[in-house]
């Protein structure tokens, strides 16, 4: 799934909140968003095509009800599905062997990586 900018800033702000929100809620929690209030109802019709939200109940406001939407995929699902797809990265292997290219690599990186992947290798063995 590709998201444009402003799609992704909804994203990001139904990621961060945690539970479904109302597109009135949406509006309201987006940090500097690059878009205008009034495209929100475009960028949510489109982002529930691309099934990335759904619909995900109703809430009162004044008089009306509106629809309330949540995430249909984690942001990490997303930011993986994107890294290992979508930009050429063809597998897991080689984007661990760019990221340790980087000069931004730090001994306290390695060792949190070092301990995710213990962790994860433990998992995997359990699953066996």
């Amino acid at each position: 799934m590709k998201l444009t900018k402003s799609e992704l800033e909804v994203m990001e702000t139904l990621w961060q909140a945690g539970r479904p929100l109302a597109r009135f809620e949406i509006l309201e929690l987006s940090i500097n968003p690059s878009w205008s209030p009034s495209t929100i109802h475009i960028l949510l019709n489109g982002l529930l095509k691309k099934e990335a939200i759904r619909e995900a109940g109703f809430v009162k406001r004044t008089k009306t009800y509106g629809r309330l939407y949540e995430a249909n995929v984690s942001r990490e699902e997303y930011y993986s599905d994107t890294l290992f797809r979508g930009k050429g990265v063809q597998s897991i292997p080689a984007f661990v062997s760019m990221l340790l290219r980087t000069d931004d690599l730090t001994m306290e990186v390695v060792d949190e990586l070092e301990k995710m992947l213990a962790e994860r290798k433990k998992e995997l063995e359990s699953e066996e």
